[in-house]
């Protein structure tokens, strides 16, 4: 019996042990555990903060660079140009090594025809240089915006196109060109923007008002204005009404020309300006020509 007694009391202890190391183990995976699961919390929590104040940067520094943007467009324009800038413009005729064209359209905007040459002009990544009829800018002051968001150059045509009102003199050619710089202002929303290029409705030269255009455009030269005309065009306003026709006209005004300025309209019942557009640029790149606009030479 004794015998019996001495290894029941062994096999007891033994389990007693067992029992507390067990214990001891699952108090420590427990520990462990608790300890594991606040670090992975606190590591959340500054994984989490670390995603808001980088956020929060991004925020800031994208509101940063979008102030800095508006800032820069407020000022595009804004200031009058070097005597080197203007001659670049008035020299714009020639060209050395590359064979450039400068797409420009006048009278518009208009929501019959305008919408369209901007789309494809986008599609196409080509900027070009449009210039604005002052009482269709007020008709129109969002296409205005567009066309000057997009990239393009918004240059200046008079307000109503009427060479009896125009050409009275060097002055109301001037008088012309402000209201029109005004209505462009006031549809960009911008005070600070000045086209500070006019295009003479029916061009700078010849006709009944030759001797007056000659004398403005000096005048307005000498207020830091510049003329500009054209070497090529598709005669869209000449009575033109087939693709080929017009394209034909571009062909044949281009000739041999290192660097072309390419006169097309967006008035209202020019859609065949628009439709004729694609086979223009085809021509264009097929041939070497590189878009530019007033601002690449500038």
């Amino acid at each position: 019996m004794l015998y019996t007694y001495e290894t029941f009391e062994v096999k007891s202890k033994l389990n007693k042990k067992k029992v507390f190391f067990c214990i001891l183990v699952i108090l420590m995976v427990v520990v462990l555990s608790i300890y594991s699961a606040i670090k992975s919390a606190e590591y959340a929590k500054q994984k989490q903060e670390m995603k808001v104040v980088e956020e929060t940067n991004l925020e800031e520094q994208r509101k940063a660079e979008e102030k800095a943007q508006e800032e820069a467009k407020a000022m595009k324009n804004a200031n009058p140009f070097t005597e080197e800038q203007m001659q670049a413009i008035e020299n714009i005729y020639t060209a050395e090594g590359e064979k450039r064209v400068f797409l420009t359209f006048d009278d518009g905007p208009t929501t019959s025809v305008t919408p369209y040459i901007l789309d494809l002009l986008k599609q196409e990544n080509i900027k070009a240089t449009f210039f604005i009829l002052g009482n269709r800018a007020k008709a129109n002051p969002d296409l205005i915006k567009r066309e000057f968001e997009e990239g393009h150059y918004i240059a200046n045509h008079g307000y109503t196109h009427k060479y009896s009102q125009i050409y009275q003199n060097s002055q109301t050619v001037l008088d012309e060109y402000n209201h029109t710089e005004s209505c462009i202002q006031e549809a960009l929303e911008n005070p600070n923007y000045h086209s500070k290029v006019f295009r003479f409705p029916g061009g700078s030269q010849g006709g009944y008002y030759h001797s007056i255009k000659t004398e403005a455009k000096q005048y307005l030269r000498q207020n830091g204005i510049v003329s500009l005309d054209w070497n090529s065009l598709s005669k869209d306003a000449e009575g033109v009404h087939t693709k080929e026709g017009l394209l034909q006209n571009v062909i044949d005004t281009i000739g041999q020309k290192q660097s072309v300025v390419l006169l097309m309209h967006d008035a209202s019942d020019k859609i065949l300006t628009y439709e004729t557009l694609p086979e223009v640029i085809q021509y264009l790149r097929e041939n070497g020509y590189q878009f530019k606009t007033l601002y690449d030479i500038l």
